[in-house]
């Protein structure tokens, strides 16, 4: 038997015996709701629209984990219940009958350690999610109360035994999991300190000196500390000691999530992470109660800006390891108070296995590229990056003209011989933002290299591509003379895009991949193209805000913005 098919046995095992108990009947408390997700995905549930693998698939009334034509991955995420979130998120009579009716089945029929389901990593998403939503779930009805109750305490002794095989963040998540179900169901008391202890030493393990994470997910980062705080004051409330290293990990991740938060709140969008809920954050942030320092530095490899109403947020850092990671170096975000203007594409894995991909690739990136060519590339597995951009340099420093970072990675230095050097000033006032950015080859060993691969162009060059996506909100326009672009935000803001250098400037199509929409979003990309045919290319651009209004300073209303939780 192989390691992972003994995994998979004991897994099953440990589910058969958990569901052979007879499990609590009540709950002795019912947790805050915490965990909301998304109204407009609600509605999707209950008209019975469903995403498989990119496409639209109507099932009215079927569950999530029998939707005709998804995969067997895509089918046991479902197990996880994160449409219950959504649900949630709605909260009307439809929607909590349908999150009752589900929930009933579900237990019905794979509550007693059947399906796929009863793995760690979602077995800790399902009891966590029944806890935060067992109000809606049960809804005054003891029958419900009771058969909720008897599911989620037999998931306890099964995450009991099988939390030390999950990976990463997952690991954390069964701990706090057990913790809450500790506190908050009968009987189940005596796994609450052992569950603290070990949460604990996890988080010490997990989350490094400087606050960061192994993913460089802002997002995984965030969801991380929203769990932790949320399980401190859990612990605090029913009168247990929380574990130093608990409170450690807290204090070192909040002045890292801070930084990688742009001037509207939301997160910047890398390596698979979103913008999450910013009112969830700052309520975390809130609760920590962790003094802000000043921003200065990295940040789990996240370099920041900020001046005026300008933040900007760019990757400074070697991709990280897994099949999340995407191949951003030295690509940025720039928001402009409540607004985002310039973004990455996202993450696609939700609309399959080609979105996910090309969410992955530089191209979808605010950043240079060259034709063909990622700053790092896939293995023969198509999953895990194998090569890795290097970056050289990172420095930050102030002057009069405003921040200015410094980055230079070497992400085609064995393909082409060819570094890339970005250089961005922001001013003091927030209102431009500069930039250069060159390719180069810089040792005699790379000019030799780039030497053959012009060569083998024979006069064609190499071809490349700086890119800026533009936020779908964004109005874009290339101005009369194609000498620049006129941007207007929703907010009445107007910026002005110009470029110097060898370069043809387009205004092209592009996509804006967000869970918070059923389908990707259009929008436009900045465009400066050219061709390398000496040992250096550099290109100039400046984003500069030429017009406030009064709505722009107030902007108090977003529509693009999650239902709060």
């Amino acid at each position: 038997m192989t390691g992972a098919g003994r995994v998979g046995f004991l897994d099953r095992l440990a589910a058969r015996l958990a569901g052979l108990r007879r499990g609590s009947r009540r709950f002795v408390l019912l947790p805050e709701p915490g965990c909301i997700g998304l109204a407009e995905r609600g509605r999707w549930l209950l008209a019975g629209s469903h995403l498989v693998d990119g496409r639209l698939v109507q099932a009215v009334t079927v569950p999530p984990w029998e939707v005709p034509g998804a995969d067997a991955a895509v089918l046991a995420a479902t197990h996880g219940f994160g449409w219950l979130d959504d649900l949630a998120g709605l909260g009307d009579r439809a929607a909590r009958r349908q999150a009752q009716d589900w929930t009933l089945r579900w237990i019905a029929r794979y509550g007693r350690g059947g399906g796929p389901g009863w793995v760690p990593a979602l077995a800790a998403r399902r009891l966590g999610r029944w806890l935060c939503h067992a109000a809606l779930l049960t809804d005054g009805d003891e029958r419900l109360s009771a058969d909720l109750a008897r599911a989620a305490s037999r998931t306890v002794p099964f995450l009991v035994r099988r939390w030390t095989t999950a990976e990463g963040t997952a690991r954390i998540e069964a701990l706090a999991a057990i913790l809450r179900a500790g506190l908050a169901l009968d009987g189940m008391e005596r796994h609450v300190t052992p569950a603290a202890v070990a949460l604990g030493r996890e988080a010490a393990a997990q989350v490094d000196g400087h606050g960061g994470i192994v993913s460089r997910s802002p997002e995984d980062l965030a969801d991380l500390f929203v769990l932790l705080v949320e399980t401190e004051a859990a612990l605090v409330a029913a009168g247990r000691p929380v574990a130093e290293p608990h409170r450690a990990a807290i204090r070192r991740i909040a002045p890292v999530l801070r930084m990688l938060r742009h001037a509207d709140g939301g997160l910047a969008r890398f390596h698979g992470g979103g913008r999450a809920f910013p009112e969830r954050v700052e309520r975390a942030l809130a609760a920590a109660m962790v003094r802000a320092v000043p921003a200065d530095g990295a940040a789990m490899g996240f370099m920041r800006l900020a001046d005026g109403r300008t933040s900007v947020i760019v990757d400074a850092a070697d991709p990280p390891p897994g099949s999340h990671a995407h191949a951003s170096t030295l690509a940025f975000e720039m928001t402009s108070g409540r607004r985002p203007v310039v973004v990455s594409c996202g993450s696609g894995r939700a609309w399959g296995a080609e979105w996910h991909r090309a969410g992955r690739a530089t191209p979808s990136h605010s950043t240079l590229t060259l034709e063909g060519f990622s700053s790092s590339r896939l293995g023969r597995s198509g999953e895990a990056i194998a090569d890795r951009a290097r970056v050289l340099s990172a420095h930050r420093q102030r002057g009069p003209a405003g921040t200015q970072l410094h980055l230079i990675h070497a992400g085609w230095a064995e393909t082409h011989g060819l570094t890339h050097r970005r250089d961005l000033v922001l001013a003091p006032d927030g209102r431009s933002l500069s930039g250069v950015d060159t390719l180069a080859a810089l040792t005699a060993a790379e000019r030799r290299r780039l030497d053959a691969v012009l060569k083998a162009a024979r006069g064609a060059g190499v071809r490349y591509a700086l890119r800026f996506h533009l936020h779908p909100d964004v109005d874009a326009a290339i101005e009369p003379g194609g000498t620049g672009v006129r941007l207007t935000l929703a907010s009445g803001e107007h910026w002005t895009f110009r470029a110097e250098g060898p370069a043809r400037l387009t205004l092209d199509p592009s996509v804006y991949l967000d869970r918070a929409h059923l389908l990707p979003r259009a929008c436009r990309q900045i465009v400066l193209a050219g061709v390398l045919l000496d040992v250096e290319a550099r290109i100039g651009w400046t984003f500069a805000k030429t017009e406030d209004t009064p709505l722009a300073i107030r902007d108090v209303e977003r529509d693009d913005l999650p239902d709060r939780p």
